[in-house]
């Protein structure tokens, strides 16, 4: 079974920083894509960054400039990481991590398959 675990939420002002870390463990293909999105109340969940296996990487507008994505995969697990830089009021939202076993570049929520519980950014003004 596949899980995702993702690590790092909290509280910052705006124009600050932090870093989402997302684990996968489970049976792991070689293609996959991992993705960040984030959600608020009412509205529909947005993608925020992608990665692949290949390396291929995607921002949403909104965070283009401002968050990096990167991938670990020392041997047995996956690590994506979604460093945010820059932070907004905006920006504040439930960020979750997904993982799709398949390599077409995508940042709609539909496209994936597996994804974790959330966790919780707040930027304050």
């Amino acid at each position: 079974k596949v899980q995702l675990v993702e690590t790092g939420g909290g509280s910052v002002q705006t124009g600050g920083s932090l870093t989402l870390s997302c684990e996968v463990s489970g049976y792991i293909y070689n293609n996959y894509k991992m993705a960040w999105f984030r959600q608020v109340p009412g509205k529909e969940r947005e993608g925020v960054a992608m990665i692949d296996s290949d390396g291929t990487i995607m921002y949403g507008d909104s965070v283009q400039g401002r968050f990096t994505i990167s991938l670990d995969r020392p041997i047995d697990v996956i690590t994506t990481h979604l460093r945010m830089n820059a932070l907004r009021p905006d920006d504040t939202a439930q960020y979750y991590c997904a993982l799709d076993f398949s390599l077409w570049e995508s940042l709609k929520a539909e496209d994936y398959t597996h994804w974790g519980q959330g966790t919780q950014v707040t930027v304050s003004s």
